[in-house]
């Protein structure tokens, strides 16, 4: 019986160990990705700042157009 018991002992140990490693394994991927966040964060504002550039320029013309199209009325009813 001594037998059995050390072999389910050993069992129980190796499925921790197993377990453990499972679990530190994920651990190590998150810390990656958490060192990877900056770089991550760092791309998206750029992404922003880019998106930016490109909407101002837009937005004027916006505007602009909206003042030729109420001159546009202003002559057609003067028409």
């Amino acid at each position: 019986q001594n037998i059995n018991e050390y072999v389910a002992a050993f069992i129980a140990l190796k499925q921790k160990m197993i377990d453990g490693d499972r679990l530190l394994t994920e651990y190590q991927q998150k810390c990656t990705d958490i060192l990877y966040f900056p770089v991550k964060i760092s791309a998206l504002r750029c992404q922003v700042e880019q998106m930016l550039q490109k909407i101002l320029p837009l937005e004027k013309c916006q505007e602009e157009l909206g003042f030729l199209k109420a001159e546009l009325e202003e002559k057609k009813v003067c028409l």
